[in-house]
């Protein structure tokens, strides 16, 4: 080739050269396309790829954790019990503020997608809220996990963390134009009315951000994705609008939550316009018309006032909004209609009173393989084979500091999963 170029320009004109060299180039990728042009040809991404970059979690065998092979899994315990492994795994706060002063090398280096994989993607953006109180780690690894250049993210960071939480995290939020801070944060509370405010405020901000996105979904810092952008887009599509997320009758039990005022014996008034309340959690998956009912639909605003002063609001608020008729995808409120967590969309939670063994008939899901914190299953690597047969978009919860093995190889399996649907 560059015996040619300099045979061409001693003998001929500059645009006699490159007319030549055009034709040159279009007959070999005709000869190309002729032959048995294998996709390896094709332009690849192997740079989004994970690789063994030498983290600690590196040395466990993703792929035979992934189908529940009892000796890799022994020894991914056996891992993560190390204190050496320990040590290794913590990351400090300020390595996020130091590596974020440089945000294309950042986000480079921690291989998050800066493309819409695909059209059909580009085409139906989506909307989060993050509420995030610590474990900045968590947070970045999540906000990795579902980053996409065409969905939006509002991040709520709660009043009183730690200094150095909020600056690694607005400094990790700071990298990317679709990634913002709520304008307006509360000091959040267990059980309490501030819970659902953060979400409120998040979800006010998207809404005014863009009219492009069609669905919100909100998270916190300890989940993590069990789909790919494109499975929840697909996922999404089929809905027609509607919406996904537990929403009951209020069980006996928890009726008190709702008829009393938190911390006082008084009762509360009846709801207003006799709305029946319902029973659910603080996770949802609603369309951008639901949204659009809660901020401005008055019946709302008024289940809204009427709720601030029940306990644990996030567990009935947003249930009860999805059978109030007229809100967008909401469904009506006998009975028949109910729809439980474990049906709903949103999140998959492993309680530890609903644990079994595999042949118990009683057991809604298998034990925890992790450890427990409040009831709940802080996931471990023996938990990822049976949490990827379900359908949610989400679980909750997965811990950086007791088995990051469990979120690096569901990590890997996410990514190459969604490089294989871009191919």
């Amino acid at each position: 080739f560059n015996q040619w170029t300099s045979d061409c320009s001693l003998h001929n004109s500059l645009s006699t050269c490159m007319i030549s060299l055009l034709s040159l180039w279009l007959l070999s990728f005709v000869s190309l396309l002729k032959s048995d042009w294998s996709p390896a040809f094709k332009l690849h991404y192997d740079w989004l790829e994970y690789t063994d970059d030498g983290s600690p979690e590196s040395e466990c065998n993703c792929s035979s954790i992934l189908e529940g092979d009892q000796e890799a899994l022994d020894q991914a315990k056996l891992l993560t019990l190390t204190r050496a492994f320990q040590k290794r795994i913590k990351i400090p706060n300020e390595y996020y503020i130091n590596e974020t002063r440089d945000c294309r090398l950042f986000i480079k280096t921690r291989k998050y997608i800066t493309f819409p994989l695909s059209k059909e993607e580009e085409d139906f953006p989506l909307a989060y809220s993050m509420i995030v109180h610590h474990k900045v780690q968590n947070f970045e690894r999540l906000l990795r996990a579902i980053y996409a250049p065409q969905n939006f993210y509002c991040v709520h960071v709660d009043k009183k963390v730690e200094p150095s939480v909020f600056a690694a995290i607005l400094a990790i939020s700071s990298c990317f134009p679709n990634v913002f801070l709520v304008s307006q944060s509360v000091d959040v509370v267990y059980a309490g009315w501030p819970r659902v405010q953060a979400d409120l405020n998040c979800m006010a901000d998207l809404y005014n951000t863009s009219r492009r996105w069609k669905y919100f979904i909100n998270l916190c810092g300890q989940d993590f994705p069990l789909k790919t952008n494109l499975e929840m887009v697909r996922i999404l599509k089929t809905l027609n609008g509607g919406n996904s997320m537990e929403s009951e009758n209020m069980p006996p039990e928890k009726k008190w939550r709702v008829t009393n005022k938190t911390l006082h014996c008084l009762s509360k008034s009846p709801s207003p316009f006799n709305l029946p309340i319902m029973s659910g959690n603080a996770y949802i998956v609603a369309s951008r018309g639901y949204i659009h009912s809660v901020l401005h639909d008055k019946r709302i605003q008024a289940l809204i006032e009427w709720m601030k002063d029940a306990y644990s609001p996030d567990e009935a608020i947003w249930a009860t909004i999805q059978r109030i008729p007229g809100v967008p995808g909401s469904t009506r409120p006998n009975r028949k209609y109910d729809v439980s967590d474990i049906n709903a969309l949103a999140r998959l939670v492993k309680w530890q009173w609903h644990e079994g063994s595999q042949d118990s008939q009683d057991a809604l899901y298998p034990v925890c393989h992790g450890n427990h914190v409040r009831a709940i299953c802080v996931y471990g690597a023996g938990d990822l084979q049976w949490l990827l047969e379900n359908h949610h978009f989400f679980a909750n919860k997965f811990d950086t500091d007791t088995d990051p093995i469990a979120i690096y190889c569901l990590e890997r399996y996410l990514r190459k999963k969604a490089l294989a649907e871009l191919e």
